[in-house]
């Protein structure tokens, strides 16, 4: 499974690109030219419900099924 790392948007002409570092290409076997599938997860800094579950006896079960890549 492929590791998830951080990564900026930079501005390229009138669109945009994405970093990829030279280790993680190695480690997945990609070269330039290569056709990929990307997900994109958006990084929110919104802690405005953190600590609220910190006594729940309940154990969370999660609701759908994580993505997979194929």
């Amino acid at each position: 499974m492929t590791d998830v790392f951080k990564s900026k948007i930079r501005p390229l002409g009138s669109s945009a690109c994405v970093l990829i570092p030279k280790e993680q290409l190695e480690a997945e076997g990609l070269k330039i030219g290569d056709e990929i599938d990307v997900a994109i997860l958006p990084h929110k800094k919104d802690f405005s419900g953190f600590g609220m579950a910190k006594n729940f006896k309940i154990p969370f079960i999660r609701d759908k099924k994580v993505r997979e890549f194929k």
